[in-house]
């Protein structure tokens, strides 16, 4: 009886998710949507109460499973705040940052590199940061081999085949970057690189021996380690960690509530029932009050290393998705 429930939970709840981010009907990591559960799905989501707001989040592990950790979430906001609210999912081709400018999704639980590229095109606002297992609001990549491989410390990566998670991933791509650039390594040094989309699918290319490094997420990382999936190679600096922006044009009252709601969101107390795997999210300790200047530093380091938006692109000069 609990899987069907929570199945159609899911169902409800990922209206928006399914019709409007995925091609045809298949979710974006292949899943496939019957007939039956798409005319459901349309007809739930016909009509918008004024007061409900859609949320939507990068993409960390897959749809189903990030909407699992999301969706009681969102149950505890409306129950906070009196405003209902449905998730949303960004489809691979579309980008969640220009999702939150345009007022697609009203709320976001985004990254670094998202907010600033949102922030810098469409001043979207930013509410709260994510705080980590050690009650600090920030977090770190982590470079990640195979247990048994050769590769020892940061200077052994020359020549290797390197997997980064999606191009627009804080964790993911950026800090990795950052990382290359403090040790005078950059794309060419590797004999090959990929963008996998998620953090899982990272992990994925590094378990299944079809590339030597990935750089991941600290949280996924210290959990696969763990379960001696993978060997941490190298951990980076900290940086200001993930959080929720809105867009600029819902209301201050709207945006009071929601914030006030978050800040006393305890993931590990009173708020812990119901929440399923919160501690493997970006804020498994609940939320700090963020502020713009927050990601100063991470806006220099995208400028220098040329990835700042440019004409809905990013600009990688000279660069392509993967090595010749």
């Amino acid at each position: 009886m609990k899987s069907i429930r929570i199945k159609r939970c899911l169902i409800s709840s990922l209206c928006g998710l399914l019709i409007v981010g995925c091609d045809g009907n298949n979710t974006n990591d292949g899943t496939k949507v019957s007939d039956a559960e798409l005319v459901e799905i349309k007809q739930l989501n016909q009509v918008s109460p004024v007061d409900e707001f859609s949320f939507g989040f990068d993409l960390r592990s897959s749809p189903q499973e990030d909407a699992r950790q999301y969706l009681p979430f969102l149950k505890y906001l409306e129950k906070k705040t009196g405003y209902k609210f449905k998730l949303r999912f960004t489809p691979s081709n579309s980008d969640i940052a220009d999702d939150l400018g345009n007022g697609t999704v009203n709320f976001a639980a985004i990254g670094a590199v998202s907010y600033i590229n949102a922030a810098a095109k469409y001043n979207v606002i930013p509410l709260v940061r994510g705080i980590n297992l050690h009650g600090q609001a920030k977090y770190r990549s982590m470079l990640i081999v195979r247990p048994n491989s050769i590769i020892k410390k940061l200077s052994d990566i020359k020549g290797v085949r390197f997997a980064f998670g999606g191009i627009t991933s804080t964790q993911g791509h950026l800090i990795p970057r950052i990382i290359l650039s403090k040790n005078n390594l950059n794309l060419s040094s590797f004999a090959s690189y990929e963008y996998t989309g998620s953090h899982q699918k990272c992990a994925d290319a590094i378990i299944s021996g079809r590339f030597d490094v990935c750089a991941l997420q600290d949280t996924m990382a210290r959990e696969l380690e763990q379960q001696r999936k993978v060997r941490i190679l190298y951990k980076s600096d900290y940086y200001p960690s993930s959080g929720v922006a809105a867009n600029k044009n819902v209301k201050k009252e709207v945006l009071d509530a929601v914030i006030s709601a978050m800040l006393d969101f305890k993931p590990n107390g009173k708020d812990k029932m119901g929440l399923y795997h919160w501690g493997k999210t970006e804020m498994p300790n609940g939320f700090s009050k963020a502020d713009a200047g927050d990601y100063s530093e991470l806006q220099n380091w995208l400028q220098k290393l040329g990835l700042l938006k440019v004409n809905n692109a990013f600009n990688v000069i000279g660069e392509t998705s993967r090595n010749k």
